[in-house]
């Protein structure tokens, strides 16, 4: 295959540019490439700016409202947009419930559900995980009882990002127990307005309030609401990750963390020289950026199935992997190469009128937050060591 952008690729790219400069805002960008928290207000303002381009649905099939491009355009998009710092697209509702409503949703759900992601009309998020069902996520107990034209569901959903200011959630239930674990699960739209329904706050090892916990109490949800057949929602929700597991590779947020650690290389001093010519750090550096290509190269391998019409399959699983450590390998090494000054936590210098102490360089004064909250990158979307199960099983034979 050939890996090099065509003229057409490129004069798509400066197009993404020159819009992400005229339309971003300059205070989300920087907030964005500091790792700090992005508001409800800011995201919706950003995918309403996307949605009025026509660009929020960017991944979608033509035929239901997307712009169609290819698989290759997304990628430059994406790259592009974490480049720039503009906010991640809330994924849950648009890259991720929308393909499953697109292969397995009625005709009426998705007439009626797919517009009100675009409109901002909902807000989606993803009630999978349970306490005692993580990564053997088919062992959940969450139950869906049918009774007449309702199904009345009690259990316990956690790790639900940012449910705080979802008004919508999809969950995985159990509507059978007597047969194989997997067979007997379904997929379900479930209003957070329903009687019934508790959010509880979750804080985070950096101290934010990023997932919650969900508890269910007799609460009746239309039948119309089950997506597909009932005790089929496991084959509706690995079609499910394997598009977030796609999403997880983040190889344009990987390429800015590069060019941001470099920048840090030459201003930071060890043994009154820069660390960029320190043996060992340079070394870390240049692996990490041999693997960011390398990554970059499965991906665009990956992109170029799509084009060819191939479907998620195993593939996603390694570059979850990769991306997720890569990440997270990124973000431990900015750490070691800020010192002492990693160790301060004052988001606070990004406030109006803030006057006290700058002890790390301002767009890294989150940075041991970001540490932190980073760790979960390796266990969202399906823990790592469950992906290399998938590989070993799917593409080894083994």
């Amino acid at each position: 295959m050939d890996l090099n952008f065509t003229e057409a690729d490129q004069a798509f790219r400066q197009e993404v540019i020159e819009f992400l400069s005229a339309e971003l805002p300059a205070d989300i960008s920087r907030r964005v490439h500091a790792d700090l928290p992005i508001s409800k207000e800011d995201t919706e303002f950003w995918h309403a700016v996307l949605h009025k381009r026509g660009w929020l649905t960017y991944n979608w099939r033509k035929s239901f409202g997307g712009v169609g491009w290819s698989p290759v355009q997304q990628s430059i998009f994406e790259e592009e947009c974490a480049t720039a710092g503009a906010p991640r697209i809330l994924p849950f509702g648009l890259k991720m419930l929308a393909p499953v409503l697109m292969a397995f949703g009625s005709k009426e759900q998705q007439e009626h559900w797919l517009p009100r992601m675009c409109d901002g009309t909902d807000w989606w998020c993803q009630g999978y995980s349970e306490p005692g069902s993580g990564s053997d996520l088919a062992s959940l107990k969450t139950t869906a009882v049918k009774q007449g034209d309702h199904y009345v569901i009690n259990g316990q959903k956690t790790w639900t990002t940012l449910g705080q200011y979802a008004n919508m959630i999809f969950c995985l239930v159990r509507t059978n127990s007597d047969i194989k674990p997997q067979a007997g699960i379904s997929f379900i739209l479930v209003d957070l307005a329903t009687p019934g329904i508790e959010m509880r706050p979750i804080r985070t090892l950096d101290g934010g309030q990023e997932v919650n916990e969900v508890f269910f109490t007799d609460v009746r949800v239309p039948a119309s609401n089950l997506v597909g057949e009932e005790n089929k929602g496991w084959t509706y929700a690995k079609y499910l990750l394997a598009h977030e597991r796609n999403g997880i590779a983040n190889v344009g947020i990987s390429g800015q963390k590069l060019a941001r650690l470099k920048r840090l290389s030459l201003s930071q001093k060890r043994n009154g020289k820069p660390l960029a010519d320190d043996p060992l750090f340079a070394a870390r550096l240049a692996r990490l950026e041999i693997e960011l290509r390398n990554l970059e190269t499965t991906n665009l391998r990956v992109l170029d199935g799509f084009s060819k019409g191939a479907g998620p399959g195993p593939e996603s699983s390694m570059l979850k992997i990769i991306g997720s450590e890569l990440e997270q390998n990124f973000d431990d090494l900015t750490r070691r190469a800020l010192g002492r000054h990693a160790q301060a936590h004052t988001p606070q210098v990004f406030e109006p009128g803030y006057n006290g102490p700058q002890v790390a360089p301002q767009d890294m004064a989150n940075q041991s937050a970001a540490y932190f909250n980073k760790r979960k990158v390796s266990i969202y979307g399906g823990s790592n060591e469950i992906q290399k199960n998938i590989i070993t099983k799917m593409i080894l034979g083994l």
